[in-house]
């Protein structure tokens, strides 16, 4: 199933089918930057009779849609901490969904969409959507993107992850246990466990490149068993990132909700994901614009650079046109091939190859 058609299923039977509960990814747009209102289909406005037959023609086609389609058609959500959230806030404001735009998240989740069985290739993504650490936004490239990489045989997990009411280190506790959740579930998802990578946009782009070099961090481990598995992505693709929580070409408003307005050095420092890239850090491709007015692109460039100076394997594409969060939008020309920039990037490395042995 299109993560359209399952915005439409949220809109059309509300909480009687595929509804959100508390601890759900809510079925809506999950994606980066500049989502408008999701309207009603055309004609539900006709008569209160025709809206309800325009319903229930809808709810017994999209159910027959589920039906036909078995276990690809519907996602799956993931808590990702069964046991417990960390330092989990339980007087906090209820989670709430505006406009397309996810906020007071608790319980953090993974969204699971798969590829056609017969075309799965054993790799997978955990996509972090961006927003500035204080919502996840979304837009239509979700659907594009998602749709490319299950095409071509990749699993897409999305990230529900916690934001600006709990401040770091949560954010990066949850990518981190995102990553050791599915590589220890690697056969209940039919992918293999050094093929699992990271991917992510604006600020999302931020904390997938923190997965890329502080996986393993202290800070992102809790105690749990699951802390023994490798957090490690084995790629990460960076679209339009947010990098440096420091002077000069940080985005304020990322580094603000995530550390705080009055943040000490140090710390921006130590968020600063250029300054810690490895020699062992997984190999990065990386999409900007020299026209993005909201995140520089120098923090694309310093990275590119750390990755560069590292011996890391890296490739980069710096387009002259595209605003921030419109990246497949075709009236920007080249700058709409990216994504199929990023699918021969992941096809040249061997992520796109199915295992030996594997039909």
């Amino acid at each position: 199933m299109k993560m359209s058609e399952i915005i439409r299923s949220k809109i059309i039977v509300g909480r009687t089918f595929l509804s959100a509960g508390a601890g759900d990814f809510p079925v809506a747009r999950f994606w980066s930057h500049r989502t408008g209102k999701s309207g009603e289909p055309a004609g539900w406005k006709a008569c209160p009779t025709a809206l309800a037959g325009c319903r229930i023609l809808r709810c017994f086609t999209l159910l027959l849609s589920v039906l036909m389609n078995a276990s690809a058609a519907e996602p799956r959500t993931i808590p990702l901490w069964p046991e417990g959230v960390p330092d989990l806030k339980t007087n906090a404001s209820p989670e709430k969904i505006v406009d397309g735009r996810i906020s007071n998240i608790h319980q953090p989740s993974l969204l699971v969409f798969r590829p056609d069985a017969t075309n799965a290739n054993g790799t997978a993504v955990i996509f972090c959507s961006g927003g500035g650490y204080v919502r996840i936004a979304v837009n239509t490239n979700g659907d594009a993107i998602t749709r490319r990489l299950n095409a071509d045989g990749v699993t897409v997990f999305a990230l529900k992850y916690r934001l600006s009411d709990y401040g770091h280190p949560a954010p990066l506790q949850d990518v981190l246990r995102a990553v050791r959740t599915v590589r220890s579930r690697a056969a209940e998802f039919g992918i293999e466990t050094n093929r699992l990578g990271v991917m992510g946009a604006s600020a999302g782009g931020h904390l997938a490149a923190c997965a890329a070099t502080l996986w393993d961090s202290p800070e992102g481990q809790t105690g749990a068993e699951l802390d023994a598995v490798s957090a490690r992505p084995d790629f990460a693709v960076l679209i339009y990132p947010v990098i440096s929580l420091a002077e000069p070409f940080t985005h304020k408003g990322s580094r603000d909700a995530l550390l705080g307005r009055e943040s000490p050095l140090e710390l921006r420092e130590k968020l600063s994901v250029e300054k810690h890239v490895r020699t062992n850090s997984p190999p990065v491709f990386i999409a900007a614009t020299m026209a993005d007015q909201t995140v520089p692109v120098e923090n694309s460039l310093s990275f590119y650079q750390a990755l560069r100076n590292a011996g890391v394997p890296a490739e980069m594409h710096v387009y002259a046109q595209g605003s921030h969060g419109n990246s497949l939008d075709p009236k920007y020309g080249p700058t709409a091939e990216w994504l199929t920039r990023c699918v021969e990037w992941l096809r040249f490395n061997g992520w796109l190859a199915k295992p030996t042995g594997q039909p």
